[in-house]
């Protein structure tokens, strides 16, 4: 094919090195170092016929990568170097000259990406150069100066195998959420019933202790005056002996209130179940916040024991527009998350003071604060509703707030879900709010120890 020089000169260049790409199977976070590269460099001192003759000797190498004194200077693709031998006289202007002539002709400019880049994102800059270099090769850098060329049909054919693998698992996730979706659904209708059966005998109790109240005072009322009409016989104070009526007297007001406490609990207990299980709604709704807070407390109340001190600083919050019933949920899983954590440090507190060498230190007391409010982000006069949940444990570092946060990202999502990342959809996607993690000293009624803030921000509209 290039035989038309004269004297052909024995190339000197080392052979092109090809590497095959990683044996194990291709995902979402593999990166450029996993595919199938050439190593081929040339002194662009080189005449262009050494580098013709390589070409020729290998079909499938992409093209030759330019050193000047060592250093990276530029890329010719093998399709670039054919298109310029084939123009009039270009065998005789490329072939017997440096490579830096074609390279200064060419003005090419290559698409440098670093190996750790991940195939995903190397397949869309790649598609953004010009559409006459899109089949030009990508050079890919390992080092400061070792840099390696991938051939764009294999950038491609990796990229399509990902997204194949992306959609089965955008499809496996919908198919998921959709049968989560209808699990919780048919779980709130279930728990709605449940509530409508208890509230029924609720309200049946509670509607008629005031009756019993009243027959109850009107009995005890008549039996005094009984009393003081005269000691009665002595049946009948031995009847009063036996049943001691003295401690009835006192007894029982006691007893219908604590019937009447009770009632209310459960009463209370089944409207916070209702409230909760509302998470298929269709419409936002006003909705008192802080009833939603207070509702999830009672629900965690057997895991908040009482060495956990729940500090309310509810500020004045208008109704808010939203789905009550998510929000709860959100509420639900970071007081958990909260829980979880202040338990698992006390945990930790109590064996690490069964040590021999362990020292006696003060240990605060584990506490989580809610706070609400109504406040202003930026100078637009923009006002939100922020829930913010701290505790005093561990504080959580910027490292592990980073990877939290992308976590939340669709792409890292569709591996996983967690309950954060479902409550971050839950306020950035459902409420148009934000979402955020940090640690905290609240200033007014400071924990003794740097802890873990969640942040909820909802527009008011």
């Amino acid at each position: 094919m290039f035989t038309n020089v004269d004297h052909p000169i024995q190339s000197v260049l080392a052979p092109p090195i090809f590497t095959e790409g990683s044996t194990q199977a291709l995902h979402l976070k593999s990166t450029l170092q996993d595919l199938s590269l050439y190593e081929f460099q040339s002194d662009w001192e080189t005449l262009g016929s050494e580098v013709a003759q390589s070409f020729e000797r290998h079909p499938l190498l992409p093209g030759v990568i330019l050193l000047e004194q060592e250093k990276f200077v530029g890329m010719i693709s093998r399709q670039c170097f054919l298109e310029y031998l084939l123009r009039p006289h270009g065998a005789e202007l490329f072939l017997q000259k440096p490579l830096r002539v074609l390279h200064s002709y060419a003005h090419l400019r290559p698409l440098i990406l670093t190996a750790e880049t991940s195939i995903l994102v190397a397949a869309q800059q790649a598609l953004r150069r010009p559409f006459e270099r899109l089949n030009d090769p990508i050079v890919v850098q390992f080092a400061p100066q070792t840099y390696r060329l991938l051939d764009p049909h294999e950038l491609n054919i990796a990229s399509w195998q990902l997204r194949g693998i992306e959609t089965q698992v955008r499809l496996e996730r919908l198919q998921v959420q959709m049968l989560q979706s209808e699990k919780m659904a048919s779980l709130g209708r279930l728990v709605d019933g449940i509530s409508h059966e208890i509230l029924d005998p609720v309200s049946f109790i509670w509607g008629n202790l005031s009756h019993v109240a009243d027959y109850n005072r009107n009995l005890l009322d008549l039996l005094e005056a009984y009393e003081q009409q005269g000691k009665g016989s002595p049946e009948v104070t031995e009847l009063k002996d036996a049943i001691e009526l003295d401690y009835i007297r006192e007894d029982l007001p006691k007893t219908l209130e604590s019937i009447r406490t009770g009632a209310d609990r459960l009463s209370k207990l089944a409207n916070s179940l209702q409230n909760f299980c509302h998470i298929d709604e269709v419409f936002p709704r006003p909705t008192d916040l802080h009833e939603c807070l207070d509702s999830v407390l009672l629900l965690l109340k057997s895991r908040l024991t009482s060495d956990i001190h729940v500090i309310r600083k509810y500020g004045h919050l208008p109704p808010v527009s939203c789905f009550s019933g998510q929000l709860s949920q959100v509420f639900m899983n970071i007081l958990n998350r909260a829980i979880d954590a202040l338990l698992n440090e006390a945990a930790n507190s109590h064996f690490n003071a069964t040590l021999p060498q362990a020292r006696t230190k003060s240990i605060d007391p584990p506490k989580i604060l809610i706070t609400t409010d109504v406040c202003s982000l930026d100078h637009t006069g923009n006002r939100w509703i922020s829930i913010q949940i701290a505790d005093n444990g561990a504080a959580i570092s910027t490292e592990v707030q980073r990877q939290l946060m992308q976590a939340f990202s669709a792409e890292r999502s569709l591996v996983k879900e967690t309950s954060l990342a479902m409550s971050y959809r839950i306020v950035t996607a459902r409420h148009s709010g934000k979402f955020r993690i940090y640690s905290c000293i609240d200033p007014v009624e400071p924990l003794s120890k740097m802890g873990t803030a969640f942040e909820i921000l909802l527009p008011m509209v």
